[in-house]
Order: C-alpha cells, then structure tokens, then sequence
C-alpha cells in the first residue's frame, strides 16, 4: 500500500501562498523539457502560488513584456508528449552582461518572481547561479535608478534559484541521467536499426556520427545497445595503430558471415594526439585497406527531435515536482541546487559543486588524462565503457585462460543460458552478452531451447561467438521460453545436466523464472547435479520480481503503452469530450499502469496495491466532469488487468459511461500483447546486456570458488542468487532469503518503491492528495553521489 499522510500536514509543508515561480528552458532544446515545466506548472499552482512562463529563455526574460506571462492549469495540457520546448529557448550574450541582467532582473521585480525554475546545460544554470549571486546589489541599483522603490527591493529580496538539466549528451556531472537522453538514444537506435536492414542487403559498411562535441554518452550507449563493432568517443582517444586494428576486426567479421560493419563516431572524436577522427576520415580508411562498400550517415538534429520516450517523461514530471518543492523550502541561505536522478530517487545537490565537476571532466581531458575523465562521468558512464570492451573485442585462443596445475579455474567450464516465462523485449541482448562474455572468460556456452521444458527434453546445443550476432536488437525470445516450472521433471533436468556435463547456469525471466531457480536450489539436497552456481537475471514486462526495482522489458513495454495512449489523447482531441478506459499488462503488480499513467498524463489509475471501491469510481468520474468544464475535453483512465476481480474493465467503462451521460462518451481498449513491444528499447538493450555480463563474471568467480578435486560442488545460500537492480547498484541476493520480501499468491514483492510515485500522477491530474515530503530528495553533496579515490 501507498504511504499516506495527513492532509493538514501535507498543506503546512507545501503551502505555496503569496509566492510566484518562473520558468523558462534555455539552451539546446531536448525532449522532455516539456513534460519539465508542465510539472512546475501543475506542482506550482496545486500548492498556491503563481507560476509565470518564461518564454525564449533568458531572452525573454531580458525583454520582458509578452514573454513574461502567467501560466494556467490549461495552459499545459497536450504539452507532455511534445518534444522541443513550447515555451521556446534561444542563446542570450545580452543576459552574460551586467546590464541584461539589470534588465532581466527588473523584469522579475514587476511580476513578483523571486523562485526561478531553469531547465538547460551547465552554462544556463552557471549563468541562473550568477544572476542569484548579483541579485540583491541588481536590486540596489535598481532602486537607485528609480525603476522600483524600497519597498519592491525589500519584498524581492531573496531570489532562489533550482536547476534541471536538459541536455541530450548526457555530459552533467552530479545525475545518472539528464532529461532528453534516453529519447536521443530512441532516436539513434531507430537510425541504426532501418541502416542495417539495408547495409545486410548490400553487404555494406556504416559509419554514423551521433552528438557529443565533449562527451560520448550517446555513441558508447547507443554502440553497445547495437552491438556496433567500433566506437570512437572524446573519453577514450585510440592508440596509435587504431586504423589497422579496426580494420582487421571489419575484416575479421566479414570472413565470419557477417554482412554488415557498423561504426559509431562521437562527433568530438579524438586521437591521442587530440586531432579530430571524422567520418569521412573513416570512411576513405575502410575503402582504401579494406575496399568494403562504406556510407557516413550523419544524424545531427534528429536525434533532439521527436516525442519524448517514457523514461524522459517520467524523469522531467518527478524533477519539476522536485524543483518546486526545493523552491518552496529554500531559504537565504540555501545554495542553489540542481534536482537531479540518482538510482531511482530524486535528489538535490549543490549547482555549482556538479558545474564544477562537469568542468573538471573537460580539465582532465585537456591533460590528457582520459582515466580519470571517464571516473568523473560517474559509475554508470564507467560500467557502460568496461562493458563495451568486455563484449567487442573476441580474445584469441591463445589469450584465453587455460589449466594450471590441473584445475581448469576459469576455462572447460560448461555454461547453460535459458529463458524462462513469458518473452520480454531485451532477452536476446542479455543471452548475447552472456554467451559473449562466458566464452571470453574461457566457458563453454551451452543454449536451452524453450525454456526448463526444453532443458528435460534435451534440447541443449553448444552455441559460439558468431550464433549471436546481431541479436541486440530483436525483441522476443530467439531462444523460446515457456512458463513450466521444473519441480516434476528433476529427474529429467538432472540428467540433462550430467550428460552435458553443465557446471553452472544462468536463467534469464520473469516470476517462473525466480520460482524455477528456488525449486532447484531446494532440490540440492536430492540431486548432487543442482549443486552448482545458478543465477537468475529478472526479465518481464510486469516489473514484478522481488530482489530488483526494475526488470529487463518493463522499459519497452512502458513505451508500448505510451505511444499508445498518445495515439488514443490524438484521436479524443479530434472529438468533443471523450474518456478512454485502457486495460493494461502486469499480472497483480500496477507497475504498467501507474508509471505509464504517470507518462500518459492519465486522470485515474486503478491497482490490486492501492484498493478502490464505488465512492472511489464516483469520485473519479465527477472529477472528469469537473475537467470537461475547464476545455480539456478529454480524458484518460488506465486499468491494471487484475486491480478488481469485480471492478472489470467493463464494469468501469459501463459506470464511466452512464454517469458521464450528457458531459462526455466513452471508449475502452484492451492493450494485450502489443505491450510486449517489438524491438527492445535502448535501455532494455543497454540493461540486459550489462546485467548479463555481470552475471556470467559472477559465475566464473563461484565457479573457482566451488572447483574441488576435480569437479564443482557448490550448495550454499549465496551460489543460487537473483542478480537485481536495487537503486543504482546490480546486487546479487540468494533466492531463499528473498522468500520473506514475496507476496507469492499474487506474485509481486511486499514492497515496491513505484508506488510513491502515485501520488505525482495525482496531483498532476489536479487531485487533492497527500504527498509523504520525506520522500523528497534533501540537499545532498555530490561527494555523495560520485565518490573521490582515496
């Protein structure tokens, strides 16, 4: 159940009365910015103060008159799934003067603004800080030229000050992610996806260029989440030699059938000599060594273009809650901050100390000193580079570790990989990563077809380097995977295991997925064949697997139910006063439906976690009345498929209908299997495969663990685990101590950390609820968030 709160609490922590917010984006535009100051808007106004659009950015506010202009509840909607800024942004040198910033302030003091909501780069938040610091001798100035009096300088005197950064290349220090990152990761993937279907055809070499003058987020991301063969980014300069390795590697991949070559330059490339690496450099390379048929395909503003992906919209709705939270509870002494995404929780932190950070990535590149760059990016930025590394390069069979002493630690180990429950967008990429990574620690792999059904059968063949080509991208299961359990076929499965002489595995699914690897743990005791290292990797669109907050799929599945509903709020636009009713996936768990809500803009979700009963259903049709009053004539309701054993999708679209009789009409749409989406998204991509490398490195570690007189013996708790994602950290948990945390009649963990976003989505819909401000993110020092070595 949602955490709750007393109203009368709620109101005295977020009273927003008498104060006035502005918001303006600024810089290069990135999707999302939209969904961002659609929340300050909302959040703003809910708790009683005005807020004021900012429109061109500090352009705007350095002109004044029209740009400045008060924003209404309306007056964002339809905004959040556009991408771009409404509100406008453009570059401002009047505003780096003192004088621009004399006038900008002038214009501030007119209107009441002294909270100011800025969304953009690191040089729009340096130049929001700057401002903040001038202000009270800007007021001065003011009052001594006559443009305000004492007593407007006196009730303006505070300025405060919170950042949100928008940048597609992910370049700011201090956030796990910036708003606009994933849909330019979406747009790239879809780029890469339509070139290879004709570079296959042709049997051609791309070479693409993705944004990223000082950081390679987008290139490394978007390498890894295509399985490109080379990747050429400003933190990771090659060494002399770089052409000809390249060249063999292409060479090497068109020997082993492969038709295609992709490469992918950031376009602030560099060699180690700080020389630029272009495209047309590369492109004239592989024709002149290797004669391959080779196109540039150079994506530019594509990749700011387009609706923003769920992801993004989600991260800009909880940031601009944030940012009005943070303003209401500044006080004179409080720095300004940045609201940024740390795990899953919003958190503030000190704007300069992450502009400082940010500019000392730049610093250590200057010098030269790539390691420490790319420690300075953070751990996600590091992780997403080892990675890469570990899956591209084949090692030689000289390289691979060998017998020492007669004990094969590391090598002739038998790895089984198998998928297990319904398919999930993201599973090939994490069997690829598997099998690519098993067999460079110097593993056997060995494929299940289909699941533990196949597993008895025998449907187990040794699968290679090459059998996983290209398989990041397909969504689904290339293996098969069914839902049986393995608790009737032991005997089977235990032979299976001896005949093949299989020394660990790795299960890659969903909630049968977790019960399987607990029924043979169990079965340990009986079977001497179970007693080896077995690991689980949580992959569903249900997001249901206890031990982990997210689950490879639930992303590509989110964004199946958010283009959706986009397409179903384009068609209620185009009618006079319309609700929809959706039903969506998920099992018991209202994982789907909340957060797609959240990304939809949705004016109700139902739930099995958050019980509803008629007065709830009643309630919720007089609030859609209300809305249809104001000019939104339409609406939108999602529905977990077992949040009510009597509340059916029907029932709701049948009471929606008749109490709505006169104000609106309904509608009502089944989602189904399409949730299940077709190709995996980038992050599904990117988590399926990192998840899985770091499983099969575990593997190999609990496989010379438990390497003794010739053969494995592994029975302890800690040897049968689910790898999960718990805030920011992949943490391994064996599967009997997570038993307590798994409510199994209904099949979702006690606890899930979802569910306080709820109360966002409510009070974004204009609901009057209470939301748990110890959830919020307190002023935190970056140090916290990016440790520095000893």
């Amino acid at each position: 159940m949602a955490k709750r709160q007393d109203t009368k609490k709620f109101f005295e922590n977020l009273s927003g009365s008498g104060k006035s917010i502005g918001v303006l984006t600024s810089g290069g535009d990135a999707q999302g910015m939209n969904a961002a100051v659609r929340a300050v808007v909302r959040m703003g106004i809910y708790v009683g103060a005005k807020v004021y659009f900012i429109h061109e950015g500090y352009q705007g506010m350095v002109d004044g008159g029209e740009n400045i202009e008060e924003a209404s509840w309306e007056s964002v909607s339809s905004m959040l799934q556009v991408g771009g800024t409404v509100i406008g942004s453009a570059r401002c040198k009047e505003f780096r003067s003192h004088e621009g910033r004399l006038k900008a302030a002038h214009h501030l003091v007119q209107h009441g603004i002294t909270n100011l909501c800025v969304i953009g780069g690191d040089g729009s938040l340096t130049g929001a800080n700057l401002f903040r610091e001038e202000w009270s001798g800007l007021l001065e100035e003011l009052v001594q030229q006559g443009l305000i009096d004492q007593e407007a300088a006196q009730n303006n005197s505070e300025l405060h000050i919170v950042g949100m950064v928008g940048s597609i290349d992910n370049d700011f220090c201090g956030t796990d992610m910036t708003i606009g990152t994933d849909s330019a990761l979406h747009r790239i993937i879809e780029v890469v996806d339509a070139i290879m279907t004709t570079a296959q055809s042709h049997q051609r070499t791309f070479v693409l260029e993705v944004m990223g003058r000082h950081c390679g987020y987008l290139a490394l991301v978007s390498a890894l989440a295509c399985g490109a063969d080379w990747v050429l980014i400003p933190e990771m300069p090659p060494e002399d030699g770089w052409e000809e390795q390249m060249c063999q590697k292409l060479s090497e991949n068109r020997a082993g059938k492969k038709r295609l070559n992709i490469i992918i330059v950031a376009e602030g490339a560099i060699d180690c000599h700080n020389k630029p690496i272009t495209t047309e450099y590369i492109k004239d390379l592989v024709v002149r060594c290797l004669g391959f048929d080779t196109r540039v395909t150079i994506l530019g503003h594509v990749q700011r273009g387009g609706t923003p992906s769920a992801f993004d919209r989600i991260l800009a709705s909880r940031m601009g809650v944030e940012a009005v939270l943070a303003l209401l509870e500044a006080s004179a002494t409080t720095p300004a901050c940045v609201v940024s995404l740390c795990g899953n929780q919003a958190v503030r932190l000190p704007l300069m100390e992450c502009v400082q950070m940010t500019q000392d990535v730049q610093k250590a590149m200057d010098e030269k000193n790539f390691e420490e760059a790319v420690r300075l990016r953070g751990r996600s930025f590091e992780n997403n580079l080892n990675t890469y590394k570990l899956l591209s390069f084949r090692k030689a069979d000289s390289e691979l570790p060998h017998e020492e002493n007669g004990s094969p630690y590391n090598s002739s180990f038998n790895v089984a990989v198998l998928n297990v429950g319904a398919p999930a967008a993201g599973m090939n990429a994490a069997v690829r990563s598997a099998v690519r990574v098993g067999i460079s620690e110097g593993h056997k792999m060995f494929a299940v077809n289909d699941g533990f059904e196949g597993f008895y059968k025998g449907q187990i063949k040794e699968i290679k380097w090459g059998d996983v080509g290209g398989w990041t991208g397909q969504g689904g299961s290339i293996l098969g995977t069914k839902r049986t359990l393995p608790a009737k076929y032991l005997d089977k499965i235990a032979e299976q295991i001896r005949i093949h002489n299989i020394n660990a595995l790795l299960v890659i699914g969903g909630f049968e997925a977790f019960l399987g690897v607990m029924e043979l743990s169990a079965a340990r005791e009986k079977y001497n064949e179970f007693c080896v290292p077995m690991v689980m990797v949580p992959a569903t669109v249900s997001n249901n697997i206890p031990g982990s907050d997210l689950s490879i799929g639930a992303d590509t599945a989110l964004n199946a139910i958010t283009d959706t509903c986009d397409r179903i709020k384009q068609s209620a636009s185009g009618t006079k006063r319309r609700v929809f009713i959706i039903e969506t996936m998920g099992g018991y768990c209202g994982y789907l439906a909340s957060v797609g809500g959240l990304a939809a803009g949705a004016d109700a979700v139902y739930i099995y976690e958050e019980p509803f009963d008629i007065r709830d259903l009643q309630s919720n049709v007089e609030h859609l009345t209300e809305k249809m009053k104001t000019g939104i004539q339409r609406g939108l309701v999602l529905r977990n498929e077992n949040s009510n054993v009597n509340f059916t999708t029907d029932f709701i679209y049948q009471l929606y209908s008749e109490e709505g009789k006169g104000v609106f009409d309904c509608r009502k749409n089944v989602l189904g299997h399409m949730q299940q989406g077709g190709a995996p998204s980038p992050f599904d991509r990117n988590f399926g495969t990192k998840i899985s490398a770091k499983a099969i490195q575990w593997i190999s570690k609990k496989l010379k663990e438990s390497y003794k007189e010739g053969k494995v013996f592994a029975n302890t708790e800690d040897t049968a685990c689910l790898l999960g994602m718990r805030r920011r950290a992949l943490v391994f948990q064996p599967v009997v101590q997570l038993k307590e945390e798994t409510d199994f009649v209904h099949r979702i963990p006690k606890e899930q950390w979802w569910l306080k976003l709820r109360p966002l989505m409510k009070i974004l819909a204009k609901y009057k609820t209470s939301y748990d401000v110890s959830d919020s993110g307190q002023l935190e020092h970056v140090t916290r968030i990016r440790p520095k070595k000893d």
